[in-house]
């Protein structure tokens, strides 16, 4: 027996599938670096950013306190411009902030001019930005530039008491956030280092659990390369560690005693077909040595031994045909001639030439039609089928025994039935008499001239027509084969 195309399919796939697994590896060892660097990467981010956060507001409330306090003191007049003509030491105390902080203050009056500018610029000028506009209507603004690098917000200036309180003023403070930026800077450089460390570590890690992880798959992946090799005994029945490595190694396991079955198919076969062809061409050769080793043979004694020549030729020809039928059959482009036949006059075609041969036994062969049925079949290859199976149950039943042939329908198939009172086969050898060259009794088979492969045929005719064959059997009280095939042939 050949290894099948699907079974080929089979192979090939645990060829990939070694592969597959070896490759798993590095996709694991992936996996489990990112898996460890962008967590690490977002928190040192968020980190950096939360402690940025937190100096930008001490800082500005540091500053806006110190600006709040001036903003008090002048607020004590009405007027900012008279406040800071006769307080000399607030102006100086307003440029200092100025000067410590490394910025800018502007105080703007209630006229939208601005009477005071550290820098020097744009006294006596209009100021009307939008945080001038919201200040005068109680908005607070603040702003942190991290691009530009300062801080910058607004302190209102007012005049009067909690129930009455007038705004005269808002003082527009910019400030530096270099020192900011610069503990920024220097944790960023700091935090880097330790990435470049979390990062070989983590790689470290990942490289030693895809390792540890992949063990088991890699060891499958040897012992599937030993099977790529050609060893089918490899034994995959181990403990993988984990439970899908196991179902894998359990589904290779099956397949692999499937491809052992077929591999000792093939050689049985190989053997039965050297022993089949070689046991007439013996027989032949025994028979032909004795006539010419005798000298004055008789012609009655002549003609007995032509006659065993002439039926181990026709054996060795019916042998020879089943072989190119079957190897028809195996082909996988094998063409069927489908058509519409009445198959209630094949069956009675079969039935009228095997009731001679049956007859001689005074065995009764009945026909059982319910029904009329048209199938779309191959006339040939399905009588082939049938006559084998008919047959079968002529030659391995009893004396003055019976068969029973019944031929019904539904809306779908249609069902021949073929039951004999014969010897039976045991429960055990079932399985087997589908196989090429197995017989239950050889030595009825040989008696009766049957050469092991007419079940075989049967079986793949009945199956290229997506059909079904199923036996009953009994040791002893005889066998039931029933087929099922497809009224419309369905390509």
């Amino acid at each position: 027996m050949c290894i099948q195309s699907g079974e080929w399919v089979i192979i090939l796939r645990i060829k990939g599938l070694g592969k597959r697994i070896k490759s798993m590896r590095f996709y694991l060892f992936l996996l489990i670096f990112l898996a460890g660097i962008i967590p690490a990467f977002i928190i040192k981010e968020t980190t950096i950013r939360s402690i940025e956060g937190k100096l930008v507001s001490q800082k500005t409330m540091e500053l806006r306190q110190r600006c709040s306090i001036l903003a008090d003191q002048l607020g004590a007049e009405a007027s900012l411009q008279m406040v800071l003509a006769n307080s000399e030491g607030l102006q100086n105390e307003l440029n200092w902030i100025s000067e410590m902080y490394s910025g800018r203050l502007l105080l703007i009056d209630n006229t939208y001019r601005i009477i005071l500018d550290t820098y020097g610029l744009d006294e006596g000028k209009t100021c009307i930005s939008d945080e001038v506009f919201r200040g005068f209507k109680g908005e607070s603004y603040s702003n942190y530039d991290r691009d530009k690098n300062f801080i910058e917000f607004t302190v209102a200036v007012t005049n009067g008491n909690d129930k009455n309180t007038v705004t005269t003023g808002i003082m527009i403070v910019s400030a530096s956030a270099a020192s900011v930026s610069s503990l920024v800077k220097d944790m960023q450089d700091k935090a880097l280092i330790l990435e470049v460390i979390s990062f070989i570590l983590i790689a470290v890690a990942a490289y030693i659990l895809s390792r540890l992880f992949t063990k088991p798959m890699k060891n499958l992946a040897m012992e599937i390369d030993k099977i790529q090799d050609g060893n089918l005994d490899v034994d995959l029945t181990n403990d993988w560690r984990y439970s899908e490595v196991n179902q894998i190694a359990n589904s290779i396991s099956k397949v692999l005693k499937r491809l052992q079955a077929l591999d000792q198919s093939r050689q049985e076969f190989v053997s039965n077909v050297s022993h089949e062809l070689k046991t007439p061409i013996t027989s032949i050769r025994v028979l032909a040595d004795s006539l010419m080793c005798q000298e004055n043979v008789p012609v009655e004694l002549y003609r007995e031994f032509m006659g065993d020549i002439s039926d181990e030729i026709d054996r060795e020809s019916k042998i020879i045909n089943d072989l190119l039928e079957l190897v028809r059959l195996d082909k996988s482009a094998t063409k069927l001639h489908i058509e519409q036949v009445n198959i209630n006059d094949l069956i009675e075609v079969i039935l009228k030439r095997l009731r001679p041969i049956a007859k001689q036994r005074s065995i009764d062969v009945i026909f059982e039609s319910f029904r009329p049925v048209v199938a779309e079949v191959d006339e040939t290859k399905l009588s082939l089928a049938i006559n084998n199976l008919v047959e079968n149950a002529v030659k391995y039943n009893n004396d003055e025994g019976w068969v029973r042939v019944s031929l019904d329908a539904d809306h779908k198939y249609f069902y021949v039935k073929v039951a004999d009172s014969g010897v039976g086969i045991p429960e055990e050898l079932k399985e087997h008499i589908f196989e090429r060259f197995y017989r239950v009794d050889k030595a009825r088979s040989r008696e009766t001239g049957g050469t092991g492969l007419g079940l075989a045929i049967t079986k793949n005719v009945i199956q290229l027509h997506h059909g079904a064959i199923k036996v009953d059997t009994k040791l002893g009280e005889g066998t039931v084969f029933t087929v099922r095939i497809p009224l419309t042939y369905l390509a």
